[in-house]
C-alpha cells in the first residue's frame, strides 16, 4: 500500500463523522468505527470510476453513487483498500435503493468500512462536515500546543528549570516524564508512575536513540534517531535524544495520543537541551542563542549568521503520526509543513508514513532560497508518490553560467509579465517537472485541474509557443530553474 501523503490537517475519526445526526450516515459493513484502531478520514473524495485506484493518495473518504460499479465488487473494494482508502460511503438514488449486499460482503471480507449515505445528504455536506471537524480539531490541536509553549517556558525560567519542565511536561501529556543518564540511571523525573513493564521498555527504547560512542560500532554505522516510540501494555512510550553530546535522554510514558504530543514532547527537548549543554564558549552560546530565537519567533534569515558558515540542508515534510527522526533540535511545526534545519552532511533516512523535500546544500545566507527549493521538491514529492525528492542542478544546467542564464532566463520569460505573476511561474514549473500531468500538477499545487489548464493556456498564449514541444519546454524549464 502506497504511503498516503497526508495533508497538514488532524484526521477525523469515521465515529465522529457517523456521530453526526445532520448527515444520517449509518455504518453497514466493516470494521466498526469505534474499534481500537478505527478508521480516520483524511479527506474526502468523490469518483463514479469503475477503478478510483489511480486517483487516491490514501487516508480518502471515498463516496459513490455506483454509477460504474464494478461487475466484481470484490475486486472494487480490494482496490480501495490497496490505495489506502480510509472507508467507502455509498449514496443510495438515483442508481441504487440500497446498498449492494455483494458490495457490503466485499467490504467485510477487505476490512473496509462502508457507510450508508442517504437520499437527503448531499455529499457536499459530508465533505463540508468533514472539513469543519478537521478544523475543530486542529484549532484544538494549535490551542494546546500554544498554552503547552507557554508553561513549559515558564517552567525553564524557574530557579529548578530542569525539574520543572519534566513536571510541567507530565501534567501537559498526562503521563510519565523522566530525563535518563547515559548508563540509563534516572536523573529526575516526574508525573504518574507507570505500569512495572514500561519502566524496562521505556529503558529499552532510550537505547534506541542513545548515540552510540565512537569507535563502539560497526563502521559506517548509521546515527541513532532523534526519536522512537514502542507500546507496553496499555502505556505509549517515546524517547527523545537530548542535544548536549551528554547522552541524554527524554522519556516518556502516557496512558494515551493524541495529534500535538509529539511538538510539545519537542519543545521540551529544545529547553532541555539547551538547559543540560555543557558551556563550551563563544560557538555554542551562538548556537544556543539561535535555538532561542527561533523558539521566540525570530527572522530565520536574522538568525542564520549564528549558526555558523554551513553548509546547511532544509527539508520539508508531510506524514502521520510521530515526526521523523533526523536527530535536529531546529524544528518547526507551526505552518502544518514540518521543516526542519540540519547539517548538510546530515543522512536524510526514509520514514513510513512521512513525504521529505529536500534542498541543496546552502551557506546560513542563502537558507531563504534552500527554505523554497525544499518546498517544491516536497510537492513534487507527493505529486509523484515518492518518498523522498530533491532538489539540485545538475547536468546540462549546471555547467551554465548563473549570470548569463539568469540573464537569458529574463528574457525568455519576460512576456508573462514583469514581474511574473508568481501563481503562473508555479505552475508552468511544476506542470514542466511532473511532464504535463494535469492531475500530478493540480495534487501538487493544491488547486483544481482545470485551474492548471488555465494557467498553462495562459503562459503559452503569452509566451507565443507550443508548450507540447519538447524543445520549448526543455528550453523553458532551464530557464524556470535558473531564472
Amino acid at each position: 500500500m502506497p504511503d498516503p501523503a497526508a495533508p497538514p490537517t488532524s484526521p477525523v475519526p469515521l465515529a465522529a463523522l457517523l456521530a453526526r445526526r445532520d448527515l444520517g450516515l449509518r455504518q453497514v459493513a466493516g470494521p466498526a468505527a469505534g474499534e481500537a484502531g478505527g478508521a480516520a478520514v483524511h479527506w474526502v473524495h468523490t469518483s463514479e470510476m469503475a477503478d478510483p485506484y489511480p486517483y487516491l493518495l490514501g487516508g480518502e473518504l471515498l463516496l459513490t453513487a455506483g454509477v460504474q460499479l464494478a461487475e466484481d465488487p470484490d475486486r472494487y473494494a480490494a482496490r480501495i483498500v490497496a490505495a489506502g482508502g480510509a472507508a467507502l460511503g455509498f449514496g443510495l438514488a438515483p442508481v441504487y435503493d440500497t446498498v449492494p449486499q455483494a458490495l457490503a460482503a466485499a467490504c467485510d471480507r477487505h476490512g473496509l468500512p462502508l457507510v450508508e449515505v442517504p437520499t437527503r445528504t448531499p455529499f457536499t455536506a459530508v465533505a463540508r462536515a468533514v472539513w469543519g471537524l478537521m478544523a475543530e480539531a486542529r484549532h484544538h490541536e494549535l490551542r494546546r500546543i500554544s498554552q503547552a509553549q507557554q508553561g513549559l517556558a515558564a517552567a525553564a525560567a524557574r530557579p529548578d528549570p530542569v525539574p520543572a519542565v519534566l513536571r510541567q511536561l507530565a501534567t501537559r501529556l498526562g503521563g510519565r516524564t523522566v530525563l535518563l543518564a547515559a548508563d540509563g540511571t534516572a536523573l529526575q523525573s516526574a508525573g504518574r508512575e507507570p505500569a512495572p513493564e514500561a519502566h524496562a521498555a521505556l529503558s529499552a527504547l532510550a537505547r534506541v536513540v542513545r548515540p552510540v560512542a565512537a569507535g563502539s560500532g560497526p563502521a559506517g554505522h548509521h546515527p541513532a534517531p532523534a526519536s522512537a516510540t514502542d507500546t507496553a501494555g496499555s502505556a505509549h512510550l517515546a524517547a527523545y535524544a537530548v542535544a548536549g553530546g551528554e547522552g541524554l535522554v527524554l522519556g516518556v510514558a502516557t496512558t494515551s495520543r493524541e495529534p500535538g504530543d509529539h511538538t510539545i514532547a519537542g519543545v521540551a527537548v529544545v529547553l532541555l537541551s539547551l538547559l543540560t549543554a555543557p558551556r563550551q564558549g563563544a560557538d555554542e552560546a551562538s548556537r544556543s542563542s539561535a535555538l532561542v530565537r527561533l523558539l521566540l519567533g525570530a527572522n530565520p534569515v536574522d538568525v542564520a549568521p549564528l549558526l555558523g558558515a554551513g553548509p546547511w540542508t532544509v527539508v520539508h515534510a508531510h506524514g502521520t503520526g510521530t515526526p521523523p527522526p533526523l536527530g535536529s533540535p531546529l524544528v518547526d511545526t507551526a505552518s502544518g509543513t514540518v521543516r526542519i534545519l540540519l547539517p548538510a552532511d546530515r543522512e536524510i533516512a526514509r520514514h513510513p508514513g512521512w513525504t521529505f523535500g529536500v534542498s541543496a546544500p546552502a551557506a546560513a545566507e542563502d537558507l531563504a532560497a534552500a527554505d523554497a527549493q525544499a518546498g517544491r521538491a516536497l510537492r513534487h514529492a507527493e505529486a509523484t508518490r515518492t518518498p523522498l525528492s530533491r532538489h539540485g542542478a545538475t547536468g546540462l544546467a549546471a555547467l551554465l553560467d548563473p549570470a548569463e542564464a539568469a540573464a537569458h532566463a529574463r528574457t525568455l520569460l519576460a512576456p508573462l509579465g514583469d514581474p511574473a505573476p508568481a501563481a503562473l511561474l508555479e505552475t508552468l514549473r511544476t506542470w514542466i517537472s511532473l511532464h504535463g500531468s494535469w492531475d500530478r500538477t493540480a495534487v501538487a499545487l493544491g488547486v483544481h485541474r482545470n485551474t492548471v489548464r488555465q494557467r498553462i493556456g495562459r503562459c503559452a498564449t503569452l509566451l507565443g509557443s507550443d508548450l507540447d514541444d519538447m524543445d520549448v519546454r526543455t528550453e523553458l524549464w532551464i530557464a524556470l530553474r535558473r531564472g
